[in-house]
């Protein structure tokens, strides 16, 4: 596997994109660049590469897309809703970061993410961010401004071996923990997407007891866990091949348990979730649940596809 980044300029005609997925709970998404650098091994993004005819492997986290005109496409997309009959409040909550990690490292240099949330609270429009990243606290300027605004912050485990072999350019677990508590002192509803659950690895008693008793120490808003879901093709390969390398005897376990769709048997996901809910019960930790998305559906939607063209492949100059 290569190590080196390659950051592409990629041209947008549309920054918001609409969101047709019933399971979501927003209508329109914004997704500053295609792939993310933290390679979580489980992102159920990886297979939007394939739409650019680039391989879902590896290069999700080592071949950067950058949407260099985002900012001025967004601005003119939101001048036109608001001439719209239904205005700017027909956007409702925009989401945030639902194929890519909006604060990944690339977006220190470049601020893509930062500018248009300048546009958002300009306009007065609601959003919700979901990252990994605590350089979101560099815009806590901006995100008082916003209105509605919910920040989540994925983590889904506290131990280190499962961390490091399944996230592996992600930042500490305890750094994102300190990120929530950060960001409610500062007066932003932010929590916590306990995202996703890994069967066999994060989800016994032990493990989710250690993370959400550790979680209510640092005063999150809520908590939304999330089964893992393998729901293309790309996405199972490469999750597989790393079960295959670092944790081979679930192997099997997980074959059976996602043999028939990308999210596992309801009899496993009940269970699951019975030790999740009585623990954050035992904790004092407030859950906001949502519909697991369907196999197959993308929360970028498909047809961001069209909307997006690769200029000349050069290396952007983004020193991380």
């Amino acid at each position: 596997m290569s190590s080196r980044i390659q950051y592409e300029p990629m041209s947008a005609k549309q920054i918001l994109n609409p969101v047709s997925a019933a399971s979501m709970p927003f209508s329109w998404s914004i997704n500053p660049y295609r792939g993310c650098q933290h390679g979580c091994s489980f992102c159920y993004a990886r297979s939007t590469h394939s739409f650019l005819g680039v391989q879902a492997d590896d290069s999700f986290q080592n071949h950067i897309f950058v949407k260099e005109n985002a900012a001025e496409v967004l601005e003119k997309q939101l001048a036109a809703h608001a001439r719209s009959r239904k205005g700017l409040k027909g956007l409702g909550s925009i989401a945030i970061g639902t194929a890519t990690d909006p604060y990944q490292p690339v977006e220190a240099k470049a601020k893509l993410t930062r500018q248009m949330l300048e546009l958002l609270a300009q306009y007065r429009v609601s959003a919700s961010i979901t990252t990994r990243s605590p350089l979101i606290l560099r815009d806590l300027d901006i995100l008082r401004r916003i209105p509605g605004l919910t920040v989540n912050i994925s983590i889904n485990t506290l131990n280190t071996k499962v961390w490091k072999q399944t996230e592996p350019a992600t930042p500490f677990p305890i750094k994102r923990l300190e990120t929530v508590r950060e960001l409610v002192g500062n007066g932003i509803d932010a929590g916590i997407f306990a995202a996703p659950l890994l069967p066999y690895l994060t989800d016994s008693e032990e493990e989710l007891e250690r993370l959400l008793s550790t979680a209510a120490r640092y005063r999150p808003q809520f908590v939304v866990p999330s089964f893992l879901r393998l729901s293309t093709s790309e996405v199972k390969s490469w999750f597989f091949l790393m079960l295959e390398e670092h944790f081979p005897e679930l192997l099997q376990r997980y074959a059976k348990l996602y043999a028939r769709s990308g999210t596992a048997e309801h009899s496993y996901r009940d269970q699951a979730m019975r030790r999740v809910q009585r623990l954050m019960q035992r904790y004092g930790l407030t859950a906001r649940f949502r519909r697991e998305p369907e196999a197959g559906s993308a929360e970028d939607g498909a047809g961001a596809k069209a909307a997006e063209t690769r200029t000349e492949p050069v290396q952007l100059s983004f020193p991380i």
